[in-house]
């Protein structure tokens, strides 16, 4: 178990405040609040952006990118895109100094969150308690799985192309990370039918992500074309990235915020 190390003064951190400290290479954040101490990593787990340049509102801060929230207390992931707690580490102050011990990751978990009082005391890495997502059965790299019949089948192919039929058609695509289909999770800005001289019609998808560098990006854009083109009056399929205005959670459907548990 790694040791504490004394990071700073209590009277040089103004309640409230958060501040950075580095502890054996690894940045964490120190909240003072309402008296009381609590440490996290500063890292946002969805796309990892610094927590510290966030706000707090009560015992929550919010990654200042996309507005993913976390728990000072025990680091745990509260809102989307974040599904993956941030590490918590233990504190307690001696003497006016402040001492921060890192935790282990792979390590055990106490199971009865006890924050250190800013007077004196010392503080465990409350339980995280495991989040739970609902899923999508896909397949196909992020298509969504689906097996309709031959009389479904004729009778989508000769349905007229509009918008609703496109978005529909996008939420065969899922979010490989998220496992909710990315009309719902909101990533389709904008859809536009231009009609071709070939008889065709040409699509034109406005698509933003929930991180500018995410991983996924690539193969949901092909995921995209591919689910479109399928559909025997579409020409062309381009699908442009957007980033302005940026994606929030607050985009997300209904739907999706029962699917990943957010109430």
């Amino acid at each position: 178990m790694a040791e504490f190390v004394q990071v700073a003064r209590l009277a040089d951190l103004p309640d409230p405040s958060h501040h950075l400290f580095e502890v054996d290479d690894r940045v964490v954040v120190l909240a003072h609040l309402g008296g009381q101490l609590y440490c996290i990593d500063d890292i946002c787990t969805h796309d990892g952006g610094p927590l510290s340049d966030g706000g707090i509102d009560g015992l929550e801060i919010a990654c200042p990118r996309h507005g993913a929230k976390f728990d000072l207390r025990t680091g745990k992931a509260l809102t989307m895109p974040a599904t993956e707690d941030t590490l918590a580490h233990e504190v307690k102050v001696e003497e006016g100094l402040v001492y921060i011990r890192l935790n282990d990751p792979d390590a055990p978990r106490p199971a009865v969150p006890t924050p250190v009082v800013s007077t004196a005391g010392t503080t465990g890495m409350p339980a995280t308690p495991e989040s739970t997502f609902g899923t999508n059965e896909v397949v196909n790299d992020g298509v969504a799985k689906s097996s309709p019949s031959s009389a479904a089948e004729a009778e989508s192919t000769n349905r007229e192309l509009s918008e609703d039929r496109v978005r529909e058609e996008l939420k065969k695509v899922i979010d490989p990370e998220l496992f909710v289909n990315i009309v719902d999770l909101g990533l389709i800005y904008n859809v536009d039918l231009v009609p071709h001289e070939s008889g065709k019609i040409d699509v034109k998808i406005d698509m933003t992500m929930t991180s500018p560098m995410c991983p996924a990006g690539p193969q949901m854009i092909a995921n995209s074309k591919q689910v479109l083109a399928a559909i025997d009056q579409v020409g062309n399929v381009e699908v442009k990235i957007v980033l302005d205005p940026p994606w929030t959670p607050d985009k997300m459907t209904d739907d999706a915020r029962d699917q990943l548990g957010i109430f």
